[in-house]
């Protein structure tokens, strides 16, 4: 779901609100619809109070020891399948674990609370206060809005999609997983009551707030002096998803490119795009055209680009004179009128051969190279076919979704009032990057010959289903479990259909995939599959085992909008078995005794007939010849 997040009013400050149109993209379609971007009014006691909240950081990481730990976090989903990206994070004590989108345009991080009287279904339990030892509400004072008995503080937001999620304020200890470093932290975050249109819809629990303000997660940790001043964000290209995120400094790579970021301007994460070129050639456009408003801003939460009007009529036609060789066609949705082109085929890492590649240049004379997976996403309905990413805004600000940077680690730097991107491999994030004081960690998956899998073990970051599998074994089936919600109580799942898809998606023969049990209750179903080898081997290859465990391991399997809601509850993976000397040798044994036995028969007979031939040619020495008993008696 693309959005980019309205503040109400929080229970830290109060501010005055204006709201001004742009688009985003309707989670399902991924199209432009109406949104609201927020202005936070720059009053001068407002400005002072942040450029006081600034120093104040300052002094704080300026003390921060080189060794300050981090929060190093996997990134789950794909962007333009789900509309964001989510993290894992547990609340509590015992902690209760929830999926999370990170939003780089809000400030509060919340989870459906057990007592929410208006609450979808999601991918997690609702957070159940009783159950943590640790759980304290957040005290009614003056610095916040209260509940009706006046007794807890609250929240209250509301966003441009007409979705709204509203709740009680509570401080509880928060953990990052087990591949950071940083121990859990209280922190405060939003226990929800009520939630309303897309929050009430989507899969994802709720929002991680990276945004700045006091109830930002960054800010409450980097208050607490227990992480620098920074955070970092990396996105998976396409059709790959998932990604990595850090809570705290790393140590920038030499090639990162960094633009001036003005913590003053807005409340949202800013940089100084200063012009834009295609294929080697600069757009002809006014000076400061992707300076206006809020400038040009970066947001997690929202899917695609939007460029003022002339930037982007600017750039569609700089597009459409470099792809000849193309064809135009229409958009996946009849509604919208996309900008689509196809005969590029199915290979992302070949696009380039085939549509432009894009530099953004920012104030400092620092560019940063797009490649076309930055600025196309795939058409669902025509294979090898592509769509513009970037849409006109009918506001001057100019606004980066998550499209921009995969595949781009990007580091909001706001101890230095900066940020940084790195085209990369996300996938290899931890290779390139020098995290302070962090051990660098095993590789999820791993393939040591063409033999052997081989996984290092490792701990769940929850406890179903794990991250990773023990031992170097070949597989010799994969089962997983899935909860399956429809929306239509008529509907019935054509689980032949839904068997093709998942082949499709997990990329193997339709006749691997095999429907192993369904239960079902009213709407709901829990589907057992099973992926077995081909026909002509005895185990699952290693490359097919490998994609297939980290499909399912990152929740990247997409299905049609008919077959409702789904959440994979557990997976595993089965060795091959191995065979006793007498069932690996079966067969041969078999054939073997069937051989035996008639050669043996064949042999029996031979000398049957053999003994019988000879007893019929025998003949006493005394017995008449046939003369004699032929000769006639004499009188």
């Amino acid at each position: 779901m693309a959005r980019t997040w309205l503040h109400l009013t929080s229970s830290v400050i109060v501010c005055a609100l204006i709201c001004f149109n742009f688009f985003t993209v309707d989670s399902k379609d991924h199209h432009p619809r109406p949104m609201l971007l927020p202005l936070q009014l720059t009053s001068r006691n407002h400005s002072q109070q942040r450029h006081l909240d600034n120093i104040r950081r300052h002094l704080q990481q300026s003390g921060l020891s080189s060794s300050t730990p981090n929060a190093r976090m996997r990134l789950y989903d794909d962007l333009l399948s789900n509309g964001y990206y989510t993290t894992r994070l547990w609340i509590g004590t015992p902690p209760q674990e929830f999926a999370l989108i990170v939003d780089t345009g809000s400030t509060v991080t919340y989870v459906p609370c057990s007592s929410c009287a208006h609450c979808g279904k999601h991918q997690d339990p609702r957070f159940q206060p009783d159950l943590s030892s640790t759980y304290q509400p957040v005290k009614c004072n003056p610095s916040c809005n209260c509940d009706d008995e006046q007794k807890q503080c609250t929240y209250d937001r509301r966003y441009a999609e007409m979705s709204s999620s509203s709740g009680v304020l509570g401080e509880d200890i928060v953990s990052f997983g087990n591949e950071s470093e940083l121990v859990p932290q209280r922190a405060v975050f939003g226990c929800e009551n009520r939630e309303t249109g897309d929050l009430y819809s989507q899969r994802a629990d709720g929002i991680m707030g990276l945004g700045r303000g006091q109830l930002s997660i960054v800010d409450q940790l980097v208050d607490k002096s227990v992480i620098g001043d920074s955070f970092s964000l990396c996105y998976g290209g396409m059709d790959v998803g998932g990604g990595a995120m850090v809570l705290g400094k790393i140590t920038p790579p030499p090639e990162m490119v960094f633009s001036h970021s003005d913590p003053f301007r807005s409340p949202y994460y800013n940089i100084e795009l200063k012009e834009m070129h295609v294929a080697g050639k600069r757009l002809k456009l006014p000076t400061g055209v992707f300076d206006g408003r809020h400038g040009t801003v970066l947001d997690s939460g929202t899917t695609y680009a939007y460029f003022q009007k002339d930037a982007f009529v600017a750039f569609r036609d700089a597009i459409l004179r470099e792809v000849h060789s193309l064809k135009r066609v229409r958009g996946p949705d009849p509604n919208y009128d996309d900008i689509c082109f196809s005969g590029a085929g199915r290979d992302v890492s070949q696009l380039s051969k085939s549509f432009p590649e894009v530099e953004m240049v920012f104030n400092n004379g620092n560019k940063l190279l797009l490649s076309p997976e930055n600025y196309l996403f795939r058409h669902t309905k025509l294979i090898g076919a592509y769509c513009l990413g970037i849409f006109a805004n009918t506001e001057s600000t100019t606004l980066l979704g998550g499209i921009v940077v995969r595949n781009t680690l990007v580091t909001y730097d706001r101890d230095n009032d900066r940020i940084g991107f790195l085209k990369t491999n996300c996938s290899e994030l931890w290779r390139r990057v020098n995290i302070s004081g962090a051990p660098a960690p095993a590789p999820s998956v791993s393939q040591s010959n063409d033999t052997n899998l081989e996984i290092p073990p490792a701990s769940a970051p929850s406890g179903s289903p794990a991250n990773v599998l023990p031992g170097s074994f070949h597989i010799g089936f994969i089962t997983f479990d899935m909860s399956v919600s429809t929306n239509d109580s008529k509907l019935k799942l054509n689980f032949k259909e839904f068997g093709q898809l998942i082949s499709e998606e997990l990329e193997v023969d339709n006749s691997q995939v095999r429907l192993l049990n369904v239960t079902s209750k009213g709407n709901d179903y829990l589907v057992r599959w099973g992926i077995f080898p081909t026909s002509s081997a005895s185990y699952i290859s290693n490359s097919t085992a490998l994609s297939i465990i980290l499909r399912l391991r990152d929740h990247r399997l997409q299905f049609p909008e008919r077959f409702g809601n789904y959440k994979l509850v557990e997976w595993n993976a089965e060795p091959q078995r191995k065979s006793s000397w007498w069932r690996h040798h079966l067969l041969a044994v078999v054939l073997g005794c069937i051989i035996t036995l008639s050669l043996s028969a064949i042999g029996i007979w031979l000398v049957i007939r053999r003994r019988r031939q000879s007893v019929t040619a025998y003949e006493p020495v005394a017995s008449p010849t046939p003369e004699q008993e032929l000769q006639p008696l004499q009188t």
